[in-house]
């Protein structure tokens, strides 16, 4: 009896069966095996772990996509509370400028040790350098030099429509003569080369600080140095020319620098406030 030959298949022979899969070889799982017949996981688990071991996304449902390395995890239910947030900067300031303002302020009407060093210095300064040179840089303190410059960068902060940080800056300019005023009344300090009283603060040395940082604040951080010179350079004609006693100047850089810590502070809350009522843009097609 003859045995009918089977047809021989080709790798290009349509008709060619596909290889079919042994049972012991289907059943035969191996965990973490690279062989053939070791189906593989994208987390390298085996199918055989149980659901409480599975590992979840970050809103708590199970998933299997593992952590991303060298990025911690989101710390979820603390989320937003930032105890040193953009708002901590200025309020550390402010706090700082008040601290050191209420020193001076009891130094100098208490005569203390700081008031008799504040003299000594002053009247080993009075005088010295070219007087004309000291007489303009206490001129850059008057109403009629400061005020067009920050009137200028306001301007300017309206047309680009920063409208609550210029009137944040214009509010502390004009908080300048209401606090000052008073204070020269209660210190009652006489100046450097006259029995008169009413020194301390520098009214001079306020206006120009608050004008010429206020301006910069509005305008950017590049024309924050020559604010800052400016400011400086105020403080050191009104000392040289015999205007004020150094501890007027230095009081009246405190008192405003808390005036422009509050000014950033307005600003900064409200660009928060703007951010966070904003609609987010859409990335990813609608």
């Amino acid at each position: 009896m003859r045995e009918t030959p089977r047809s021989q298949g080709t790798a290009g022979d349509s008709m060619a069966r596909p290889p079919q899969p042994r049972l012991g070889r289907a059943l035969a799982h191996t965990t973490g095996a690279s062989c053939s017949g070791s189906p593989l996981r994208s987390d390298g688990r085996p199918p055989q772990t149980p659901r409480g071991a599975r590992q979840t996304d970050p809103h708590g449902r199970p998933g299997t996509t593992p952590p991303v390395p060298g990025r911690p995890a989101p710390f979820l239910g603390f989320r937003g509370l930032d105890p040193l947030g953009p708002l901590s900067g200025p309020a550390v300031v402010a706090a700082l400028c008040a601290a050191l303002f209420a020193l001076i302020t009891w130094q100098v009407v208490g005569h203390g040790p700081l008031r008799a060093l504040d003299e000594h210095v002053d009247r080993a300064l009075v005088g010295e350098g070219p007087a004309g040179l000291a007489e303009v840089l206490a001129d850059l303190g008057n109403v009629q030099v400061a005020l067009p410059v920050l009137a200028a960068a306001v301007g300017l902060a309206l047309y680009r429509r920063r409208r609550v940080p210029a009137a944040a800056v214009v509010v502390a300019m004009a908080l300048v003569p209401a606090l000052v005023a008073p204070l020269k009344e209660l210190t009652d300090r006489p100046g450097p080369l006259t029995p008169e009283t009413g020194y301390f603060p520098s009214g001079h040395a306020a206006t120009a600080m608050v004008a010429y940082t206020g301006a910069a604040l509005l305008v950017g951080r590049r024309a924050m140095p020559v604010a800052v010179l400016l400011t400086v350079a105020t403080g050191v004609g009104l000392v040289l020319r015999g205007y004020h006693w150094p501890l007027d100047v230095l009081g009246s850089w405190s008192l405003c620098g808390v005036l422009l810590a509050g000014a950033v502070l307005v600003s900064s809350g409200d660009r928060r406030r703007s951010r966070a009522g904003t609609p987010s843009r859409r990335t990813g097609p609608g």
